[in-house]
């Protein structure tokens, strides 16, 4: 990639159909493959993954760019690995992309909190900059589960049912 070429954004996201539930009693969001008559919103959604702020694990960012010490640039899973796996050979890079409020922000690699757990947001389509959601659960039986983004399932905890979600406190 040319140094001087700033790349679109491309921020990781999965496709997930189902519906998006709220359980007034936890105030929570959870997601499922299910078609739920209570459901807030149903259809085809995007997931995206924010990575929580040091010292403000409240805030968090989708990366969609980032630009690293000398000019180079990487967006999607390169930039999601690079973080994850390398944020430590460049700490002064910065990560460009919406938080989870839907603002347009630029953030320090070095200030984002890369041992926390991301938060799962849940977007409308692939082009919205500011999520329905947060989401803190996932319904699905097991075999459901089995055809769902692997990163889905590794960041939130999964439920066979409604009941035992909320259940859970």
């Amino acid at each position: 990639m040319s140094h001087n070429t700033i790349p679109e954004r491309n921020p990781i996201g999965d496709p997930f159909s189902g519906s998006l539930l709220y359980d007034d009693k936890a105030a929570a969001y959870a997601i499922t493959p299910h078609i739920a008559p209570n459901a807030v919103a149903t259809g085809d959604f995007i997931i995206r993954y924010g990575i929580r702020l040091l010292g403000k694990p409240m805030i968090s960012i989708v990366p969609g760019i980032l630009a690293l010490d000398y000019g180079e640039m990487l967006t999607g899973e390169a930039a999601w690995d690079f973080i994850f796996n390398k944020s430590n050979l460049y700490p002064r890079a910065d990560v460009v992309g919406y938080r989870h409020d839907g603002e347009d922000d630029m953030i320090p690699l070095k200030h984002l909190d890369v041992a926390l757990t991301p938060d799962v947001l849940i977007y409308a389509d692939s082009i919205a900059t500011k999520p329905l959601a947060k989401v803190t659960a996932l319904i699905a039986t097991e075999q459901q589960a089995q055809n769902l983004p692997s990163r889905l399932l590794q960041y939130l905890p999964c439920f066979e049912s409604l009941s035992e979600w909320q259940s859970h406190g």
